[in-house]
């Protein structure tokens, strides 16, 4: 009962955020956005930060949830398999079964694409996973059954608040209690020194897969959650390498191996740039081509923040410390 006590807390309070904020349309977007990179970002911690790998291609991952969830929703969508439960009810039943398939094939791809390529190590590694980011994308361009080059269209929008950010509370209560486990500790140790951990016994390549499925898993959940607010996908920006760049960018500014770091730095890099568009379009008020070239400074602007916190802290916001860390007692001398 007292692991499951942050659950039933967790479920009560976004289903009251969820019902308080229901009015602001703008509010539930961009807290859509934030909760599906914090997702994102936890997860790729769970390879980058806690088991010292270094994966570029976690947009893949999403994208193989993303297109898969949506597929299978689409077509359970054009059923009532459930009638003898009301409609609202039914449909959440679906879609958790269409993220769950999504997230399961995304991990399945994780597996596949880890087993062989987990033996290596550093940049040999980088390379393969952005080689699998790249492959996704092909594949779904020349995929007619994915809508090829124009996405999948009329995805029934089921994402709510509090589906996104019970993902949030899922994920981060999962990457906090792998690393208090064996488990955690065994990759932590692989992070550390990896021929020291496996001549101690720890089967490195063995958990690097783990972490790879793990990671993977939580990668296409959070892509049908994208899909499922989006409505319309595409095999384009949102799912690039530049997307996996920007998931890579937040981890090592919250700092590798920090779970609360992750989470604090997909939050501060997902709304920096939409509150720096505000301010620019306020300052070129009416004249809109001013306005548009104010924006244009925004990316720059934002690399150079993230070039001078990089000088300044190298190890990130948080390093590898963790908020929860605050409240441990001290053990008496």
């Amino acid at each position: 009962m007292k692991s499951l006590a942050p659950v039933a807390i967790a479920i009560a309070v976004l289903a009251f955020l969820q019902a308080a904020t229901a009015s602001s349309e703008y509010f539930v977007y961009l807290s859509l956005l934030v909760g599906v990179n914090v997702v994102l970002a936890v997860s790729l911690n769970v390879i980058n930060g806690m088991t010292g790998q270094f994966s570029i291609g976690h947009a893949g991952f999403m994208a193989v949830g993303a297109f898969s969830s949506a597929l299978v929703s689409q077509q359970l969508d054009q059923y009532q398999l459930l009638g003898f439960l009301p409609a609202g009810v039914g449909r959440q039943l679906f879609f958790f079964l269409s993220l769950a398939i999504g997230g399961s094939l995304a991990g399945l791809c994780g597996f596949i694409v880890g087993l062989p390529s987990l033996r290596l190590r550093g940049d040999y590694l980088a390379i393969v996973t952005l080689g699998f980011g790249e492959i996704i994308l092909v594949v779904v361009r020349n995929s007619p059954t994915l809508g090829g080059a124009l996405g999948l269209s009329d995805t029934p929008q089921h994402t709510t608040f509090f589906s996104v950010w019970f993902a949030v509370f899922v994920v981060i209560l999962f990457a906090r209690r792998l690393l208090a486990s064996p488990h955690g500790r065994n990759l932590v140790a692989i992070r550390e020194d990896e021929v020291a951990a496996e001549a101690m016994g720890v089967d490195t390549t063995s958990y690097k897969v783990r972490a790879f499925v793990v990671s993977s898993f939580f990668a296409g959940v959070a892509g049908g959650l994208f899909a499922h607010f989006q409505s319309i996908i595409t095999p384009g920006d949102s799912f690039s390498f530049v997307k996996s760049m920007e998931i890579v960018v937040m981890i090592v500014a919250g700092g590798l191996g920090s779970t609360t770091g992750a989470v604090v730095a997909a939050v501060v890099l997902t709304l920096l740039p939409e509150a720096m568009r505000a301010v620019f379009i306020t300052v070129g008020g009416s004249n809109a081509a001013l306005a548009q070239s104010i924006d244009q400074l925004r990316k720059p602007i934002f690399g150079l923040l993230l070039v001078v916190m990089m000088l300044t802290r190298p190890q990130g916001l948080f390093g590898t410390h963790e908020a929860w860390d605050l409240f441990k007692r001290k053990k008496p001398t």
